[in-house]
């Protein structure tokens, strides 16, 4: 017992001052354990759902990135993600996972400068964007993700041999004109944060979050959507999800869309006593535009959350045969009252105009 007292003493996030040196106490040791458990509940992870259709955005081109107010980033998200190529009227062309091309390994350039022989090992060049001298990036998707991780722009992906031989370019003017269905789920932590569909690869530079528009050769992006689908966290019933079924056209070359969500933590729980914890929220939305050759902002769309200090609760009961049988008594009680005082004020107000009558005073 009392190691178990000495290693909660040793805990102790607040150490008092006694005779001008830190004393570490029992209490303190206690309080900083459940600081760290509360702080732990309040980082644990929400499941996010989403549903969203470009009609005039390329999967190609398309990437889904995550980042909160504690630092967290998830940059091109591509786990637990479906991307649908999408025809001009909508139908689907395809499903497939992430990145554009395969590679076709004819002959392609090593990493030493010479061509790949029948008994060597590809090992592609990373074009400078090599960690250790070791790594090899064998396809446009893993030069992309090492430029990426550098901070770099790939401005010309024709100078790739990698992109050159999977014809990157080519792959992205063969879906000119396509849409893109982009649906999963994403889990981010409980605090303030953002998620956002934008084109190209995301890095950071400059502490800056930017995008790789370049390798497109494209001057304006249209990111006209309809959000099929958007949930923070489980269905309950009765639950109403404001951005279910909103449509957008952009107008403009090109702009940033951007909604603000405000999250309410909600407890439901039926008649059976089952319990479900999910969100509600409520959002209002804004464009930034931009225009052509110009991008001052980022194009795409922006979904910024936060989550709101109050939980509201729902609990679904069965009204008791008591319960029941009081609320009957009472509207017949109150329906017979009413009925009698009117019945009253009928019977002497008639009572009173026809002694007037036999009077000669009514007129």
């Amino acid at each position: 017992m009392d190691g178990i007292m000495n290693k909660l003493r040793n805990l102790d996030a607040y150490p008092k001052v006694n005779e001008d040196f830190y004393s570490r106490t029992l209490s303190g040791g206690v309080i900083t354990l459940v600081s760290s458990v509360v702080m732990f509940l309040l980082f644990f992870s929400e499941l996010l759902q989403f549903d969203v259709t470009f009609p005039a955005l390329a999967c190609s081109i398309l990437s889904l990135d995550a980042m909160d107010i504690s630092g967290e980033q998830h940059l091109d998200v591509k786990h637990d993600i479906i991307k649908k190529r999408l025809d001009a009227h909508g139908n689907v062309i395809e499903a497939r996972s992430d990145g554009i091309g395969a590679p076709k390994i004819e002959k392609p350039l090593q990493r030493h400068g010479g061509r790949l022989e029948h008994n060597e090992t590809y090992c592609g060049s990373c074009y400078g964007a090599e960690v250790a001298d070791d790594d090899c990036c064998n396809s446009c998707e893993d030069v992309r993700e090492a430029y990426r991780k550098k901070g770099w722009a790939l401005s010309n992906p024709d100078l790739i041999d990698q992109c050159k031989r999977e014809g990157f370019l080519q792959k992205i003017k063969d879906e000119e004109g396509e849409g893109c269905n982009i649906y999963g789920f994403l889990e981010v932590n409980k605090v303030a944060g953002n998620f956002h569909f934008a084109p190209g690869k995301s890095f950071q530079q400059s502490n800056v979050h930017v995008h790789d528009l370049l390798a497109f050769q494209k001057d304006s992006f249209n990111i006209s959507h309809k959000i099929n689908r958007l949930a923070f966290g489980d269905y309950f019933p009765g639950v109403v999800n404001p951005l279910d079924g909103v449509q957008w056209t952009q107008e403009q070359p090109s702009g940033m869309y951007q909604y603000f969500i405000k999250v309410v933590p909600t407890m439901y729980t039926d008649v059976s006593g089952h319990t479900i914890q999910s969100n509600q929220f409520s959002v209002t939305e804004h464009f930034k535009g931009a225009e052509i050759g110009r991008l001052q902002s980022l194009p795409g769309v922006f979904f910024f959350y936060d989550l709101s200090p109050i939980k509201v609760t729902f609990t679904q009961q069965h009204v008791s045969f008591l319960h029941f049988l009081t609320n009957v008594c009472a509207i017949v009680g109150g329906v017979f009252t009413v009925s009698g005082i009117l019945d009253s004020f009928i019977y002497h107000g008639q009572k009173a105009i026809k002694k007037k009558i036999e009077l000669g005073k009514f007129s």
